[in-house]
C-alpha cells in the first residue's frame, strides 16, 4: 500500500505542562495535528496556537464521547490518538514513520511506558500497558466504560504490533494520583449505577482492594518498583476501595424513599 496521511488527536483540558511537549513529539510526522479542548482555563490554548496545531473547543461530555467527536473532525482516515501527558519515543517515531509509508494493517499496537513522581514503573502491571491507538477509523472507534476508554475494532480487522514505547508522562505527585482517583471513581460509579450494576460489600468493598493490592504488589512484581511501586499498588486498590463504596452508596440512596 502506498504512504497514507496520518491526523493525531489529542484531548486537553489544562494542559499547559503537558501540551508542548506532547505536540513536539509528533509534529514531524504528523500531517494534521488536531487538539480537542473543553474550555481549559490555563494558556492550553495559546500554547497550541503557538505550534499552529488546528484547535477546537467542544463541550466535554464523556472521554469516549470527546475522542470519538476529536476522530470524527480529522482531516484523515489514519489516526494517531494520544493524550495530552503522552508523548512518542524515538524508537516509536520510526516506527509509527515506517508504517506510514507501507500502511499493511487496520489498526497497530504498542506498549505505554510511565513515569510515576519521576520514576518509570516498570511492574505493578502498568507495563507492558499495551494500546491500540493508531488505526483506520473506518475500522473502529473510541468504546469502552467511562473514564477508561480503549479502542474498539471491527470483527475481522487485522492488527499489528509495533517497536517502541508511548511514555506516559501520569502523575506528578502522590497527591495528583489520589486526586485522580476521587475524580475517576466518581465518574466509574455513575456509569456503574446507570447501568445498574450491584455491589456485594464483602466481595467488591473488601475483598476486591485487597486482592488488588496483593496482585499488583507481589504476582505483578510492584515491589521491583521500590517505595513508588508500593504506592502505585496501594492507591489503585485505594481507588478500587472509592469505586465501589460509592456505587453501593449511590445505590442504597436512590432506593432510599426521600424524607420528607
Amino acid at each position: 500500500m502506498t504512504a497514507v496521511q496520518l491526523s493525531v488527536t489529542i484531548i486537553t483540558f489544562n494542559e499547559e505542562k503537558n501540551i508542548e511537549r506532547c505536540i513536539n513529539s509528533v509534529k514531524e510526522l504528523a500531517d494534521e495535528v488536531l487538539v480537542v479542548d473543553s474550555y481549559s482555563t490555563d494558556r492550553t490554548k495559546a500554547i497550541c496556537q503557538k505550534l499552529r496545531v488546528r484547535f477546537l473547543e467542544h463541550k466535554f461530555e464523556g472521554h469516549i464521547q470527546q475522542k470519538n467527536y476529536a476522530i470524527d473532525q480529522a482531516k484523515y482516515d489514519y489516526i494517531l490518538a494520544l493524550d495530552a501527558d503522552e508523548a512518542l519515543t524515538a524508537e516509536l517515531f520510526r516506527s509509527i514513520q515506517q508504517v506510514k509509508q507501507h500502511w499493511k494493517y487496520d489498526a497497530y499496537r504498542f506498549n505505554r511506558l510511565t513515569s510515576y513522581c519521576g520514576k518509570w514503573i516498570r511492574h505493578c502491571g502498568w507495563y507492558p500497558d499495551t494500546k491500540l491507538r493508531l488505526w483506520n477509523r473506518n475500522q473502529g472507534r473510541w468504546g469502552g466504560e467511562n473514564p477508561h476508554d480503549s479502542v474498539k475494532i471491527a470483527e475481522g480487522a487485522t492488527t499489528h504490533d509495533l517497536h517502541g514505547d508511548l511514555l506516559h508522562y501520569s502523575f506528578p505527585s502522590i497527591q495528583d494520583h489520589a486526586d485522580t482517583a476521587n475524580r475517576f471513581s466518581e465518574i466509574a460509579s455513575d456509569e456503574a449505577v446507570r447501568k445498574n450494576r450491584k455491589v456485594n460489600i464483602l466481595v467488591h468493598v473488601i475483598l476486591n482492594p485487597v486482592f488488588t493490592f496483593v496482585k499488583k504488589y507481589f504476582f505483578q512484581l510492584g515491589f521491583l518498583d521500590g517505595y513508588y511501586g508500593f504506592i502505585v499498588c496501594v492507591l489503585s486498590a485505594y481507588s478500587n476501595f472509592l469505586k465501589y463504596s460509592k456505587i453501593y452508596s449511590k445505590r442504597r440512596e436512590a432506593s432510599s424513599p426521600a424524607l420528607i
